[in-house]
């Protein structure tokens, strides 16, 4: 009777957890605990360290961990509380290792949308203080992307990395997963000998003979930012304290394209304080990898879309890097405080290009930005949540993932560009550094941030600047900075003389007289506009300031010259490709196809299928090919793309 009362009470409390969880992040702007997306009763109980043990079978493709949760219990409860989805749970223990009791837990339904999973609850005694969760994932652990040995540089060995954020960590392990909670973890991974593993913490340069690893992250984060990745990997170093780990087909790409990373570092402590994390690596991932970067501490992994052999694409790695400030050590305390994350990181991002690359390349990236968002701003209007355009958001009853648009990124960082025009840079990168400072290793809600701007920049330097209208209103306010450059002024012109007819990028021919030994003669000189002229950026620009109306016969001469059919830089293409599928070129139907068979990343692969999606002449090629390449897409890329033939 005593255990069915027991099972019963969790049952019963389970049922709460998920009628009260449904609460308006709105009406608690201040709330320390709340979180729409976790079940975790963090305010009674939370993990203070995690151990992981983690077995990786590639041929079932499967994880088989024990979670190890040393608990701080905040009121006596008797009840723990996880956040799993896509997970086998086979027993919960309490107690150290080799001396634990058995315990009694419920699963709770998925929730009505299957969008956070199920709680799991826990029974345990007041004074119990480390709970072990064994377990195992399934074919639904949307974090883990088990990649073929074809699908790698080397294709010989196979790959697989997890991606977290925002809300699929509860994915591959079972935890407290709300961003709202910091912790430290460690960990020890069995994987096969021939392989290597690497995780978000402090990771061995030397093969392990065994294919045992072990993992330590001795500083507090979030449970998004756990991380882990086996694959065929080598160790590069860049610099006493940073370096890579990629394929050893990449290595000599990589190691020119982020030879810069130790300058990157060094620009970065200059702005805003010593990196806190020791190491700084990244792994290339690949291309299925669904974002350009993800800033897992210690261990940025990466797209290689980003390698084009000109380091055009680094402002990635500069962007990620500055995340060890803006995120990692800073965090947004729940989804809805996403801009919190990303605005910080923007406009941190584009000083360290500054101070690398100078001003006017600098201004060239952050309007490039601008444009997208200018595009974002009105897509969202048109969408059934126009308020999304605010930078804190309501994202109760939704996937977090619909936030994490340029709103969060770019308006966040226009509103801290217009504060430091404001404030004056000095001013504004004094405050930002003591902002670092003070809430290092913790996460803050926008609220926390309103209350130390008003007191720490605005109080206390006598500045009006009305930042509600950044925070609680839609679309762009009037006190914002403007952003002017003149590289990208000769840019639009350019589009226009081309668009008018003009053959702006044919050789024209001159002749300029010259003497020789006494002689004066004719020297003939060419001039032609050349693809290196312009940085990727302005190229960007270029083919955005054209009109959608453009004749085929215009695409195909502006191809002659550069071959944007093949490009192999993925930033071009989505242009390229974009202008194309507007004016119906069927010519480059092929050149997408390929593309989309290679491409993973989130950012090219959704807007390429939604604009085939929506011509009729295209739909059909679009779906087939979703349908024969969404296995190689993580779950990230493959849901967000699904929705657009769910009808």
């Amino acid at each position: 009777m005593k255990l069915l009362f027991k099972i019963g009470f969790l049952v019963i409390l389970s049922a709460c957890v998920q009628e009260t969880k449904r609460k308006s992040a709105t009406e608690n702007l201040s709330d320390p605990f709340l979180d729409d997306h976790s079940y975790s009763n963090l305010n009674e109980i939370k993990t203070r360290h995690l151990h992981l043990e983690l077995d990786v079978n590639f041929e079932s493709k499967k994880i088989f961990g024990v979670a190890r949760h040393r608990m701080l219990n905040l009121n006596n409860s008797d009840t723990a509380i996880f956040d799993i989805k896509g997970l086998e749970i086979q027993k919960v223990t309490t107690g150290e290792k080799n001396s634990e009791n058995e315990v009694d837990f419920v699963i709770g339904k998925y929730d009505k949308d299957s969008i956070l999973g199920q709680p799991l609850l826990v029974q345990i005694h007041p004074k119990d203080s480390i709970i072990n969760i064994y377990y195992k994932t399934t074919e639904n652990s949307e974090a883990l992307d088990w990649l073929e040995p074809k699908l790698t540089s080397s294709k010989i060995h196979p790959f697989l990395y997890t991606q977290g954020q925002a809300i699929l960590t509860r994915t591959w392990i079972p935890i407290q997963d709300s961003p709202s909670n910091r912790f430290t973890y460690s960990a020890e991974v069995k994987v096969p000998s021939q392989l290597r593993a690497v995780m978000s913490a402090k990771n061995s340069k030397d093969k392990s003979t065994n294919g045992i690893y072990k993992f330590s992250m001795p500083y507090s984060i979030p449970s998004y930012l756990i991380a882990l990745a086996v694959g065929d990997l080598t160790y590069t170093s860049l610099s006493s304290n940073t370096g890579f780990f990629c394929e050893p087909q990449l290595t000599a790409k990589c190691k020119s394209e982020f030879v810069d990373l130790p300058k990157m570092l060094a620009a970065a402590e200059k702005l805003y304080g010593k990196y806190q994390w020791d190491q700084y690596d990244i792994l290339i991932l690949p291309f299925s990898f669904p974002f350009g970067g993800m800033e897992n501490p210690m261990l940025t992994f990466i797209n290689p879309t980003i390698i084009t052999g000109d380091k055009s694409l680094v402002s990635v790695i500069a962007h990620e890097l500055a995340h060890s400030w803006s995120g990692n050590l800073v965090s947004n305390k729940t989804w809805n405080d996403f801009w919190i994350n990303e605005g910080f990181t923007v406009y941190f991002e584009n000083r360290i290009m500054e101070e690398l690359y100078g001003k006017e390349t600098a201004d060239i990236l952050a309007l490039v930005e601008i444009y997208e968002l200018n595009d974002e701003i009105l897509r969202i209007k048109n969408s059934k949540h126009p308020e999304d355009s605010k930078l804190f958001l309501n994202l109760n009853y939704r996937n977090p993932d619909e936030g994490m648009t340029d709103i969060a990124y770019t308006k966040g960082a226009w509103f801290l560009k217009s504060l430091e025009a404001s404030a004056g840079r000095k001013v504004f990168d004094n405050f930002l550094k003591n902002y670092f400072a003070s809430f290092a290793f913790s996460t803050i809600s926008t609220k926390d941030f309103i209350d130390y701007l008003e007191k720490n920049l605005l109080s206390k330097n006598k500045i009006d600047f009305n930042y509600n209208d950044w925070i609680n209103k839609e679309g762009l306010p009037d006190n914002r900075v403007e952003i002017v450059s003149p590289r990208l002024a000769y840019i639009k012109n350019l589009a226009a003389k081309f668009s008018a007819g003009e053959d702006v990028f044919a050789p024209k021919i001159r002749y300029e007289r010259i003497r020789i030994k006494n002689k004066i003669k004719k020297r003939k000189i060419v001039e032609q506009i050349k693809k290196e002229d312009f940085i990727t950026q302005e190229w960007q620009m270029f083919l955005r300031y054209l009109p959608k109306s453009i004749s085929i016969d215009k695409l195909e001469s502006l191809n002659s010259y550069f071959g944007f059919n093949r490009t192999e830089n993925a930033e071009i293409a989505l242009d390229w490709f974009t202008l194309c599928i507007n004016a119906n070129y069927d010519g480059v139907l092929p050149d997408i196809e390929s593309f989309l068979r290679k491409i993973g990343r989130r950012k090219f692969v959704l807007p390429l299928y939604e604009m085939l999606a929506q011509k009729p002449q295209y739909k059909n090629f679009a779906k087939t090919l979703f349908n024969s390449q969404k296995n190689y897409y993580h779950a990230i890329t493959k849901n967000s793309v699904e929705k657009l033939f769910e009808n």
